[in-house]
């Protein structure tokens, strides 16, 4: 009876529901004391929860060539996010290389206001990231530069750390060149830029919302005199490294049109890569072989300054090895567990409480959000509920974008709330303020998920499929 067992040719076991989840709660616990107590990356602990996955299928009679033919259709299934993803790589050693990305950063630092810091530095935080796709690089550097700024002025530094937050977040959530973005809509296989267009419903309000708060609390400071030597010494780096000119925005304009105009992300891209590359040698005078290597090691400066060689010293194909190679580790074991059945176990009880569209999209954000909380890492949040829910979202007829949208409304914004969270950790460490001070002023990453679940609950914008 036992042989019998073992050659079933296409193995449907049921798993229990307690057996399946042994796997994430594994993984999970790894997860914590790898990231946590280790400060690792979060690629061991995935390896871990596959092998405690491959274990429990095996025990319920599965074959190692149905378990591996699970891990390569799990890669699989992400091979067109890590396509979008090496463009992306290089796209930023491009525009970072042809002075685009230095052009946007001087001219949004033109807007700063001292009666208006908080609303101005958060549209700034916001134009940054939308153009590197970075939330954590605008963190880093011009957050840096905030925080300074907002201190020589009286703000008190949790409200200059919230408006930065909730301008890179914003950024990093509609950036056609941010990681999470394009994870997100590789993972569900969702349009690109159809995933960002629908992220418009719950993002968009939550930022204006967010814009307003800020314009009002940040009032009390107006009569105040800043000092910007911090940011003046930015723009003249800039100046110093880069040549500025309102024409090289054009480069994003035309890939900007170019996406209007319905053209796929990839082609999109190549074009904004090509010129990018043009920029870089006729316009910032580089050679062919120093613009070729950008495109796959990143640009390089060493302007002597810490923020401008933080902001960068970045992109190429080589600086999205790490999301890759998270990617295939994080699909290897949902290839598993979806493949022998455990996902099907685990979503079949948590949807039995789901019982419509709108709960079913509750459901994920709270999903990407308990993610956040259990796994610390702001990648497992997008992808884990992105395998298990995909399925769901088919069968009830519902668009793979809501899918796509759910999984950011609660896991990309959120993850930086979170203190134990990579990017909580990030966070405190540029800014030195804790996820609890700055967490009730960075309105617009609670806004979001709370504008999400409000929209699920009246139905509004759930796009539906024939």
């Amino acid at each position: 009876m036992s042989n019998t067992k073992f050659q079933i040719p296409n193995q449907q076991i049921d798993i229990p529901f307690l057996y399946a989840l042994l796997p994430v709660l594994v993984m999970v616990i790894a997860m914590a004391v790898s990231i946590i107590k280790f400060e690792a990356s979060p690629h061991v602990p995935l390896i871990i929860g596959a092998i405690t996955a491959t274990l429990v299928a095996m025990k319920f009679g599965y074959r190692w060539d149905t378990i591996e033919q699970g891990i390569y259709r799990g890669i699989k299934m992400a091979l067109p996010a890590i396509v979008i993803i090496i463009m992306i790589g290089l796209t930023i050693g491009a525009w970072l290389g042809g002075g685009i990305v230095a052009t946007m950063i001087y001219y949004g630092l033109k807007l700063i206001s001292p009666s208006l810091f908080l609303f101005t530095i958060c549209i700034i935080c916001g134009v940054v990231t939308l153009s590197i796709g970075s939330s954590w690089s605008t963190m880093g550097t011009i957050g840096v530069a905030a925080i300074g700024i907002g201190l020589s002025i009286g703000i008190p530094t949790p409200m200059v750390a919230g408006a930065v937050i909730s301008g890179a977040y914003f950024g990093d959530k509609m950036s056609p060149l941010s990681d999470t973005t394009n994870l997100a809509s590789g993972i569900t296989g969702t349009d690109l830029f159809e995933h960002i267009k629908h992220m418009l419903t719950t993002t968009l309000p939550a930022y204006l919302i967010a814009l307003g708060f800020y314009l009002y609390i940040g009032m009390q400071f107006g009569s105040s005199h800043a000092n910007l030597s911090h940011i003046q010494s930015i723009m003249e780096k800039i100046t110093e490294n880069f040549v500025i000119s309102p024409w090289l925005l054009a480069v994003p304009v035309i890939v900007v049109l170019l996406v209007m105009k319905k053209v796929p992300a990839i082609p999109a891209l190549t074009i904004g890569i090509l010129l990018g590359t043009l920029c870089h040698i006729i316009i910032q005078g580089s050679d062919v072989g120093t613009a070729v290597k950008t495109l796959h090691d990143g640009f390089k400066i060493q302007s002597g300054h810490k923020v401008i060689d933080t902001l960068f010293n970045r992109g190429g194909i080589e600086s999205m090895m790490y999301t890759i190679s998270l990617t295939i580790v994080a699909m290897s074991f949902g290839g598993i567990a979806e493949q022998t059945g455990m996902l099907r176990s685990v979503v079949s009880t948590i949807l039995h409480f789901a019982r419509n569209a709108a709960m079913l999209i509750i459901a994920t954000i709270f999903s990407s959000v308990v993610t956040n909380c259990t796994t610390s890492e702001q990648y497992i949040s997008i992808l884990l509920p992105g395998r298990m829910y995909v399925t769901a979202y088919k069968e009830r007829k519902l668009h793979s974008k809501n899918l796509s949208r759910a999984l950011e409304d609660g896991g990309t914004v959120t993850s930086v709330l979170v203190p134990w969270n990579t990017c909580g950790v990030y966070a405190y460490s540029m800014l030195q303020v804790s996820a609890f001070e700055y967490a009730p002023y960075a309105v617009f990453n609670y806004t979001v998920p709370l504008l999400a679940i409000m929209f699920a609950l009246f139905n509004i914008k759930i796009e539906r499929i024939e």
